[in-house]
């Protein structure tokens, strides 16, 4: 059987892991048509490097580190040097099944957390990475993981009891 090229290996790849990777990005920014920008910008981003991913000991784990970078460098640049939205919208996107599952509260509840917090929260708990797997996607220290998730996970539960007292006065 004939080696596959670099080009069919990387397209293999992104192949294989585009509706993960869209996943993630929605999680990040709560917006499907930002999620598949940020994943196409990370694509980008991991085909120009992709002879150090393929070498990676997890592929995966550079894919995802690459798509946080892309997100949390999208939060640090000024809104008007973002790209600007072309004249005529593309027409919707439509998420699939899996996605129609996630909790539209919890989804408000992500948006409304820092940047940061909300990447804390989705590696961790929605990529299931662990504290040390987390602070080497993100650039930061142990610590760091450990303090964004406390306040993260301490903002949800109180933005979910907000929501189930007004309910309940309701």
């Amino acid at each position: 059987m004939a080696e596959l090229t670099r080009d069919e290996e990387f397209t293999a790849f992104v192949a294989s892991r585009a509706v993960w990777l869209r996943r993630v990005a929605y999680l990040l920014c709560a917006d499907w048509h930002r999620a598949d920008d940020l994943v196409q910008e990370a694509v980008t981003k991991l085909y120009l490097h992709w002879g150090r991913a393929s070498r990676a000991d997890n592929p995966d784990g550079y894919a995802r580190t690459v798509l946080v970078n892309v997100f949390l460098a999208e939060q640090r640049t000024a809104w008007w040097r973002r790209s600007r939205p072309a004249a005529q919208p593309p027409e919707r996107a439509v998420p699939e099944a899996a996605d129609l599952a996630v909790s539209l509260d919890l989804q408000k509840a992500l948006a409304a957390l820092p940047p940061r917090q909300r990447a804390t929260v989705v590696l961790r708990y929605y990529c299931d990475l662990t504290v040390e797997q987390t602070a080497a996607a993100m650039g930061c220290s142990n610590g760091n993981v450990k303090s964004q998730s406390s306040r993260a996970l301490e903002a949800l539960r109180r933005s979910t009891a907000l929501r189930q007292q007004g309910r309940s006065a309701a």
